[in-house]
């Protein structure tokens, strides 16, 4: 008996099941999926970065916009670490520091160009990532956002107190973007609209946090790597239990935010030709770490809102005065209570997608498809299918 199983194991074809149903492509429209909506929402984002300095090009506009699309870098990769991977970091502000410390130093006393301090300034930012997270990030929840405040207050200290960052007064005389013989802010024209060197910089800029910081995070976090973040943020227990190498996953988000802080921090420094360390308070860690919860934890379009909107919200309401803080305290409670889960949060469906209802697929017309060519053949236990003999299956999938 056992020898006759163990011939007819032997004999009997492997055949994958063939499916029950057809599978639907998915929907790629603007408005009839979330992604088209979301793909054409960017393109319309970039558009508008694109044309805003043709519709306003003084220094003061041109300066506040920098300045958000600075904290929307910013706001990037603090949501690589807060909202993928769950990790809560309160000193965020010290890898904002460390970038813009070494660019700073890489052109004032060592005599580089800019282009060739940002290698120096993400290769300092991984340093410092493995550094502080190596230690720390075996720890979780309110030890870890401890630990990472301590550490954010000792870079500030540190810069305030050696002679190669300034001490209290900082640097000073940040050169910006040069290539060859030429500056940003040399500013140049097209065309004959002469554009000068801060809306020069503000283009770069723009280039840098929509390509770098907000394309490269989404597609970080649909990737490998990402599953692996939102799986440890989930449960880590659990997620060390399916095999995910936990402290890998986590020292991986640390050191992506901390190059994401770095990247920005060098773009602060050239963009104020000044930096101190007043610059990197704990307050300025909370701002952006408010940011992100505002928006919506692990979504790339909350977080954007949520940067925009604590970047802009301010000097939208300079008019008010010193009221202006309180009115911004007052609509950052009012928008809490009504939407704790963030402006955007990453679980949001859109209103109009809701209303759709799933419709069934249909029965799949290519059952017999895997028996072309392949003889007859006594049903064994190899043909069985979910449990049911070849025969019975194949009854089921003929009626």
């Amino acid at each position: 008996m056992a020898r006759d199983l163990d011939l007819a194991l032997k004999n009997a074809p492997l055949r994958a099941p063939a499916p029950l149903f057809d599978r639907p492509r998915p929907a790629r429209g603007v408005f009839t999926s979330q992604s088209g909506f979301l793909r054409a929402l960017g393109v319309l984002a970039v558009l508008l970065l694109a044309v805003l300095p043709f519709l306003d090009a003084s220094r003061y506009t041109m300066s506040i916009a920098t300045s958000a699309l600075i904290y929307v870098m910013l706001c990037m990769g603090l949501n690589v670490v807060v909202g993928y991977a769950g990790l809560l970091d309160l000193g965020y502000i010290a890898f904002f520091a460390v970038g813009a410390y070494v660019s700073g130093i890489f052109t004032t006393v060592l005599g580089f160009p800019m282009w060739l301090a940002l290698p120096a300034t993400i290769v300092a930012c991984i340093v410092a990532g493995v550094i502080i997270g190596g230690p720390t990030l075996r720890l979780r929840s309110d030890y870890l956002a401890i630990v990472t405040l301590g550490f954010g207050e000792i870079i500030r200290i540190t810069a305030n107190n050696l002679e190669i960052t300034g001490g209290p007064s900082g640097i000073h005389g940040i050169p910006s973007w040069d290539f060859g013989g030429w500056s940003f802010d040399d500013g140049f024209a097209i065309g004959g609209l002469e554009f000068p060197g801060y809306v020069v910089f503000y283009y770069f800029v723009a280039t840098v946090v929509v390509v770098v910081g907000v394309i490269g995070a989404g597609r970080l976090a649909k990737g490998k790597l990402g599953r692996a973040w939102k799986a440890v943020r989930d449960d880590e227990d659990a997620a060390e239990a399916m095999g995910i190498n936990t402290y890998v996953a986590k020292i991986s988000a640390y050191i992506i935010g901390a190059v994401w802080a770095g990247m920005a921090g060098q773009l602060m420094s050239t963009h104020l030709s000044a930096i101190s360390p007043n610059s990197f308070q704990f307050l300025y860690s909370a701002l952006i770490l408010m940011a992100v919860v505002l928006g919506g934890m692990g979504s790339t379009p909350g977080v954007i809102i949520g940067a925009l909107f604590v970047s802009l919200a301010p000097e939208l309401l300079r008019d008010f005065a010193e009221w202006r803080y309180l009115i911004f305290g007052i609509l950052l409670v009012v928008v809490m209570l009504f939407r704790p889960a963030g402006l955007w949060p990453a679980t949001a469906v859109l209103p109009w997608l809701k209303r759709t209802r799933p419709q069934p697929p249909p029965f799949t017309s290519a059952v017999g498809a895997i028996d072309q060519g392949v003889p007859d053949v006594e049903p064994s236990v190899m043909e069985s299918v979910d449990g049911l003999p070849a025969t019975d299956a194949e009854e089921g999938r003929q009626a």
